[in-house]
């Protein structure tokens, strides 16, 4: 007898017994909520009004290998502390190799409630980040959406990416281990989020930065197909993946600045040594070392947005977008560099940039004549933005509208209000997404257009999730993107739609090939 067919009927008694629990308040306080689930008994908090579990285990995972589930948990856990982030650079704490735990924050932890779930995944990159961080504490927005909302922590950098199979045949998942972790983590969800009031059959992805990126990649695997229904990705995209050539190259560079010679060897480091070595030199990018997902023939067989939109995703309702002024969060625009650049060092500051091979000479001539009041630090900002970030996603969004299966395309044009020098900058959206506005980092300010443009930007998504549609009653229609109007709903003090909003410097950069950076 199979596993599941031992759970099913158990899993109906525990959550009858769950129900008659719940139901005599006086046996347990209203502050300690408790879900019993497939994979076991689970004890959060209740924090204004919704119920919040953290550090939930989904899975385990040795060393460069694809991760497996864990078995059912008897005793009753307390999920009230979150679980470490990946080992990575930076003062993240806590963080261990054993990071594969998720967050749930949920107004009604009951059966029967069947909300829609938001599945966030983070930003960083493939490198770093934490689903622990507070800017994406999700009991704002579970409260203001009556939604279910998750956050995923799972393994990263070298750790999830690195591509060790033409190497050694021990590792054939190395390369996309960290993806693998997150298929484990949405199998677990539609295995048990009913449980905590989520509808398995409306779960959506979204993520922030390199957690667009990763939702893109998933929407080209198979072993992701049907565990998400809807996907929203901002400021992410993935049109192609490393290959295995490069992937390669890089592994070996990696190899060599731990000073090791066989892939197997890896198994014995620290893994503080581990971590040490991601400032190795790419030999491919000539920069620091990058690390992401691999076209390995086994989770990725082809690209996700080439030669076009990947089938697998099709079925996936999307909406993507991004910010205004997405790369004045990668350079300080008040250190002397910015400030001191001058025209004649422009354009090979912005070819440096750009994962586009156009005369830099030519773009900033262009650029000038449309924006003759910019500062040469200006002209860097927007035309880097727009090669290097805006034009992937209009890729992908071109690449849907051709297989008859649009987007819904938005920009934010919000700029914050505590940190003016860098507009509308990348990541502005996350705190408005989630309503935390005084996170660390979220400079968003607080004031009512702030709230506002939260408030809106949260209906918006909420009702996404819930009908694969972003429209709202008595307000305008938000139509899908296509290659006629390029509809593109425009979040600002006064949010609005507008037709193919950057459509001179979409026709500058359209032209020429584009490179996924890390590829």
């Amino acid at each position: 007898m199979t596993a599941g067919a031992l759970l099913a009927p158990t899993r109906r008694a525990m959550i009858a017994g769950s129900a008659a629990l719940l139901a005599t308040g006086a046996a347990r306080a209203a502050s300690d909520p408790i879900v019993i689930c497939r994979a076991g008994r689970f004890q959060g908090r209740r924090q204004n009004g919704i119920a919040t579990f953290r550090g939930i285990r989904y899975g385990q995972a040795r060393r460069f290998a694809a991760p497996v589930a864990v078995p059912l948990v008897r005793e009753t856990v307390r999920a009230t502390e979150p679980g470490p982030a990946c080992p990575q650079r930076g003062k993240r704490q806590p963080q261990s190799e054993d990071c594969l735990f998720l967050n749930i924050w949920t107004p009604a932890p009951d059966a029967h409630a069947r909300l829609p779930v938001l599945v966030w995944i983070h930003g960083g990159g493939y490198a770093y980040g934490s689903a622990n961080d507070p800017i994406t504490d999700g009991g704002g927005l579970a409260a203001a959406g009556d939604i279910v909302v998750v956050t995923v922590n799972h393994r990263l950098n070298a750790l999830g990416y690195l591509y060790l199979a033409r190497l050694e045949a021990a590792f054939p998942d190395s390369g996309n281990a960290g993806q693998l972790d997150l298929v484990l983590a949405l199998q677990w969800v539609r295995d048990n989020i009913a449980a905590f009031g989520g509808d398995p059959a409306r779960v959506t992805l979204i993520g922030q930065s390199g957690g667009g990126a990763k939702i893109a990649t998933l929407m080209a695997m198979p072993a992701a197909r049907g565990l998400f229904r809807r996907a929203i990705t901002m400021s992410g995209q993935q049109v192609t993946v490393s290959g295995p050539v490069h992937a390669t190259r890089r592994t070996r560079a990696y190899l060599a600045r731990l000073g090791v010679t066989e892939a197997r060897r890896l198994l014995d480091q620290p893994v503080e040594k581990l971590i040490e070595a991601l400032d190795a030199d790419d030999p491919v990018e000539h920069s620091p070392i990058y690390f992401g997902p691999v076209l390995d023939g086994r989770s990725l067989t082809r690209h996700p947005y080439w030669p076009d939109a990947h089938p697998n995703g099709l079925g996936v309702d999307l909406m993507l977008g991004g910010t205004r002024d997405e790369t004045r969060d990668f350079s300080d625009p008040a250190s002397p560099e910015m400030r001191g650049l001058s025209w004649d060092a422009l354009p090979d500051r912005i070819a440096a940039e750009l994962p586009v091979d156009v005369l830099p000479e030519a773009l900033v001539r262009t650029y000038r004549a449309h924006m003759p009041a910019a500062s040469p630090a200006d002209i860097f900002y927007a035309a880097t933005t727009d090669g290097r970030s805006w034009r992937p996603q209009i890729i992908e969004a071109e690449a849907r509208a051709r297989a008859g299966r649009p987007a819904f395309v938005y920009q934010v044009d919000f700029q914050s209000p505590t940190n003016p020098d860098r507009g509308a900058f990348h990541g502005v959206d996350i705190g408005l997404i989630f309503g935390t506005f005084d996170a660390p980092y979220a400079w968003t300010g607080n004031g009512p257009e702030t709230r506002n443009v939260s408030r809106l930007m949260q209906r918006r998504f909420v009702a996404f999730a819930r009908t694969g549609r972003p429209d709202l009653p008595g307000s305008p229609a938000w139509p899908a993107y296509d290659a006629r109007r390029r509809a593109t709903m425009i979040f600002d003090v006064a949010s609005r739609v507008e037709d193919d909003p950057r459509r001179w410097q979409r026709e500058l950069f359209a032209p020429a090939p584009y490179t996924q950076p890390g590829t």
